[in-house]
């Protein structure tokens, strides 16, 4: 596997939305560093593929499908991590997804929608987390030694500068940079870096021209940009182009690695110098 400049064997780490996209990158990125990978995803078949790829690299990797949105699905993870892998050092709360529309045209069911997946179950993880990360940094500090964790919440142009249409998506995404930056100060007691990465206009599907659907939990969401829109956002962008899925990961592979080990409570914007 590549050679990252850094190490991460003996690390464990947990990501969600691992199946595709800038979150299957990570888990490739992070495996390639030589952490083991603990992977989920709403939909079993593309997660059991990252799962797979990592093998196939010559890593180690566990995979979970399910509903990170149910109230017990984060535990039940953080259990599987644990019990898969002996502990967590990384954790990476990358899912998410888009279901847009103009404020008049939001349904509580959309908004709450948003809020649930992009702030709600984040919470969740770190919350289940918590237990053990504590335990062991206490262990740890006791011991006389600094061991130090990592977590990387994924945020958005839209939560911090807003973006017409996304009413629900923003908030959600303003709302992991304040859970970040609380968990910044109450997790750096425990030797835990806590920080976010907001991504501009990156190749993935939810970037794609308009017209693919997404099955969440039996809803038909329909996902993309107008060709317009996005020919307007690259025109826009000083580099003048889309980032790929491999150039998001490596600012959230840096807040993973000991490269960042004195960065917390920071917001890295990944968006090719635009804010639109």
């Amino acid at each position: 596997m590549a050679d990252m400049g850094f190490d991460l064997k003996g690390k464990t780490a947990l990501i969600t939305g691992a199946g595709r996209g800038i979150g299957r990158e990570v888990a490739l990125q992070l495996a390639a560093a030589g952490a083991s990978v603990m992977l989920t995803d709403l939909d079993r078949e593309v997660v059991i593929e990252t799962g797979s790829l990592v093998d196939a690299a010559g890593g180690a990797a566990k995979a979970l499908a399910g509903d990170l949105t149910g109230a017990g699905f984060p535990e039940k993870l953080v259990n599987a991590a644990v019990e898969g892998f002996g502990g967590i050092d990384i954790i990476v709360n990358n899912a998410g997804y888009t279901w847009d529309n103009v404020i008049q045209k939001t349904t509580d069911e959309q908004f709450q929608a948003m809020l649930d997946i992009h702030v709600v179950a984040p919470f969740r993880v770190l919350r289940a987390a918590s237990e053990v990360i504590r335990g062991r940094a206490k262990a740890e500090i006791a011991e006389g030694r600094r061991v130090m964790r990592k977590v990387v919440n994924i945020t958005s142009i839209s939560g911090m500068d807003g973006m017409a249409g996304q009413a629900g998506y923003g908030s959600g995404k303003a709302g992991i940079i304040g859970l970040t930056k609380v968990m910044a100060k109450e997790w750096g007691r425990y030797n835990v870096n806590v920080n976010a990465v907001g991504f501009g206009f990156i190749d993935t599907r939810l970037t794609q021209v308009l017209g693919e659907e997404i099955d969440v939990q039996g809803r038909k969401i329909r996902v993309g940009v107008q060709a317009a829109v996005r020919e307007a956002l690259v025109a826009q962008n000083p580099l003048g182009r889309v980032g790929s899925a491999e150039e998001a990961a490596g600012p959230v592979v840096f807040f993973c690695s000991p490269l960042s080990d004195y960065v917390t409570g920071e917001v890295l914007l990944c968006s090719g110098g635009s804010r639109v």
